[in-house]
């Protein structure tokens, strides 16, 4: 099951450069660009992950596959809460929250989570 855990590594690492937030007139971000910070963690943990998966170790694999979903949540909402307090100077909270709605995650998320799920559950089979 070692190579369907690289596969779900390569789609890790591979999903961090695909597009993940669109903000409107800038564009697509990708993890660099969300936050290169966050995006060193997110490649550090797939490198350890890796290493991990090289070693046959299922407890690495697991616990930096659990920390890479954390990463991906706390991503996900510090980008929301950001969009969110980026427009607080405006006087009416309706216009806050849409001008904060138009902030939007990407598919490279999908990607992103995918990858990490079947690097959590591909497991050896014991017979």
């Amino acid at each position: 099951m070692k190579n369907i855990q690289l596969i779900g590594l390569i789609l890790v690492v591979v999903g961090s450069f695909l597009p993940l937030v669109h903000v409107p007139i800038i564009g697509n971000w990708n993890y660099w660009k969300v936050d290169y910070y966050l995006a060193i963690s997110c490649w550090v943990f797939s490198a350890i992950a890796l290493f991990g998966i090289m070693n046959n170790s299922l407890k690495i694999v697991k616990t930096f596959g659990v920390l890479l979903i954390l990463l991906f949540l706390f991503t996900i909402l510090a980008t929301k809460y950001q969009a969110f307090s980026y427009f607080s100077f405006l006087p009416f909270k309706s216009w806050t929250e849409a001008l904060a709605a138009t902030v939007k995650l990407k598919w490279g998320w999908i990607i992103e989570f995918s990858g990490v799920i079947l690097m959590l559950f591909a497991t050896k089979k014991k017979i």
